[in-house]
């Protein structure tokens, strides 16, 4: 399955759409977007999960790595995931210690640490 990536502005803060299948194989590609939008001055970025089939070790790597990049730089990173199979997974890995996971974009958004709700 192929890894689709879609960017939008909700106030503050940057979306990412992230839908299929991330995996050893499609993980390079978000991290490359992932490092764009940091790169590029997103502070507050939010993923969304919502359509991931898919996440394997390689992903949550990828994951782990922007959210120590944005919290260097003072900035702000969660996810938003209601599958119960992606839940598991940050669940098993205590990643959902680590991560500020949200059942959708507005709750992660208005949840956000710095202040900046829509």
């Amino acid at each position: 399955m192929e890894l689709s990536l879609a960017t939008r502005t909700v106030g503050e803060h940057t979306v990412l759409e992230v839908g299929g299948e991330v995996d050893v194989y499609t993980a390079p590609r978000l991290r490359e977007r992932l490092l764009e939008l940091i790169d590029g001055g997103a502070h507050r970025v939010v993923v969304d999960l919502g359509r991931v089939d898919f996440l394997d070790s390689t992903g949550l790597g990828v994951l782990v790595g922007a959210l120590k990049r944005l919290r260097s730089a003072g900035g702000s990173f969660a996810l938003v995931c209601d599958k119960e199979p992606l839940l598991k997974i940050f669940r098993i890995t205590a990643l959902d210690q680590v991560f500020p996971l949200h059942p959708t974009v507005d709750a992660a958004i208005n949840a956000d640490p710095t202040g900046a709700g829509a």
